[in-house]
């Protein structure tokens, strides 16, 4: 760490500046594919921003007042609804009064102090926002207070119920393994084959009897030398509709009649083989790229999650300092990153910009530290991209979780696979120590390979996930399905590489539901 270096200040809201306000604003017209010139009359930098300060009945009269006019664009009625539909879901996150939060608190602490809740609150430690002057915690606020306070940890009483983590965010076998097989100077080792079935079932009466329900699950694509030899098994229904190759958010997409008082299931079955990556990088080798048009998109600022922000101009600055050298860039901007500690997210469409949330906030998850990764090597000319999807174990844990990493662009090597968020292993072996920078585990199945991507086909009503494809999308002709109306299941069977696809076997068989552990 550098003597300038500095820690993001830990704030219970982002903090954003009127003279770069405006690109934000392209958080809902240019996700709904609308020109800002058309959002004009409606005055969204005014709603998004009082969105964003929990003015909600100064956002909705605003809204109301826009949607009246009969005159109003079709794209910007869209923007604006899905406004007001962003402070419903923003109402689901922050639902604790401070009633709700302290007796979740003292289920813990039984003898809390109230001088202890009010500095955890004041520190930023408890995740709030003041709704038209009444403060709301965010539903996971405690779970995430115990990850990002030793004190409030310690002052826990037993038993106390150890937090879930995978088995490849420390130093495993496994790193060792895929370290020693690219030794020789292979880049795709250790692979490992296995079946998965992931499911999403909608609640009983969420939508009417006899109504059609579309539902999208997420597919990996083929990404040579990651993931190959993917073989489709089945769906419920029959005849799941696979997104073509190129599509940057792969579906599965089915349909089914809703039956009264029943449950509608959709599920996809599939294999493939996954392939840690490992990149033996020489940073003396490193030079900057030259820009070119394939490059470019991923060098540019991309409202409104990736955007050059003076808080982050002066941030890189002070990480970087006077280093030039592109892989060293990236290494300081990782272990900076790295060092903002992992809480449980509210939702990512709640959230206006993520890499600035991600910055102010004191806190982060894979998304939010990814986007925020992305969004400074940019700034310093590296090329940066997105992936995601889902990690797994064959331990006898049977870990799995949703997760979000990335790939940036070093020349001569190419691109490269990174992971802010599982971040440096502890071990005096820098190979093992920076893994994440330049390798990936062989546990891990990408659905996406951008955020914020259409779908094909795509979905009518908004999306429940405006950035990332995990869990899976359910609609109706009534509107969207929201994640409190559906549940999901992530189940994988670990397959030996010789196994016939046709053939049941192998060695871990694991099921997942529901919400991520804490």
């Amino acid at each position: 760490m550098e003597s300038g270096y500095r820690q993001p200040v830990a704030t219970g809201q982002p903090h954003r500046s009127a003279a770069w306000l405006r690109p934000l604003l392209l958080a809902v017209a240019l996700s709904l594919g609308s020109p800002m010139h058309v959002l004009a009359a409606a005055s969204p930098e005014d709603v998004v921003r009082q969105v964003d300060a929990g003015r909600f009945r100064e956002a909705e009269a605003a809204i109301a007042g826009a949607l009246a006019d009969p005159a109003l664009e079709p794209q910007a009625r869209r923007a604006l609804e899905f406004e007001r539909e962003r402070m419903r879901r923003i109402r689901l996150d922050f639902s604790l009064d401070r009633e709700a939060v302290l007796a979740q608190l003292r289920r813990h602490i039984p003898d809390l102090r109230e001088a202890e809740f009010e500095a955890w609150d004041a520190a930023g430690l408890l995740e709030h926002m003041d709704i038209d002057g009444q403060r709301w915690w965010f539903k996971r606020a405690v779970s995430n207070l115990f990850r990002l306070s030793p004190e409030a940890a310690a002052r826990r009483a037993p038993p106390v119920r150890p937090f879930t983590e995978g088995p490849f965010e420390t130093l495993h076998p496994h790193h060792a393994e895929v370290v020693a097989a690219a030794r020789d100077g292979a880049t795709s080792v250790a692979p490992r084959r296995l079946r998965v079935t992931q499911s999403l079932v909608v609640k009983p009466d969420a939508v009417p009897a006899g109504e059609t329900v579309r539902a999208w699950i997420p597919y990996p694509r083929a990404i040579p030398g990651q993931q190959e030899d993917i073989r489709f098994v089945g769906s419920v229904p029959e005849g799941a509709f696979i997104a073509p190759e190129d599509t940057l958010q792969r579906t599965a997409y089915m349909e089914r009649t809703a039956v009264a008082g029943q449950p509608t299931e959709f599920s996809v079955t599939y294999e493939l083989t996954v392939y840690a990556r490992r990149f033996d990088i020489d940073p003396d080798r490193v030079v900057p790229v030259e820009p070119t048009p394939e490059l470019a998109p991923f060098l540019e600022e991309r409202p409104p999650h990736v955007v050059f922000t003076p808080a982050l101009r002066e941030f890189s600055r002070q990480v970087v300092g006077t280093e030039t050298n592109p892989y060293r860039i990236a290494q300081k901007l990782f272990a900076a990153v790295d060092r903002i500690p992992w809480a449980g997210a509210r939702e990512y469409s709640t959230i206006s910009n993520i890499s600035d949330y991600a910055f102010h906030a004191g806190h982060a998850d894979c998304g939010q530290q990814t986007l925020l990764l992305i969004t400074l090597l940019r700034m310093n000319g590296i090329p940066a991209r997105w992936q995601s999807g889902w990690v797994y174990s064959d331990e006898e844990v049977g870990y799995d979780n949703m997760h979000d990493w990335g790939w940036l662009y070093l020349a001569p090597y190419g691109w490269v696979p990174m992971d802010v968020t599982t971040g440096q292993l502890a071990s005096d072996d820098p190979a093992l120590r920076w893994f994440y920078l330049g390798g990936l585990d062989a546990y891990r199945i990408a659905f996406n390979d951008d955020y914020s991507r259409d779908f094909v086909p795509a979905k009518t009503h908004f999306r429940s996930e405006t950035v990332d494809s995990q869990r899976g999308e359910a609609e109706w002709r009534g509107g969207n399905l929201y994640f409190d109306q559906w549940d999901y299941r992530f189940e994988w069977q670990m397959l030996p590489l010789t196994t016939n696809a046709a053939t049941d076997g192998g060695t871990t068989s694991n099921i997942s539901m529901g919400e991520r552990g804490e």
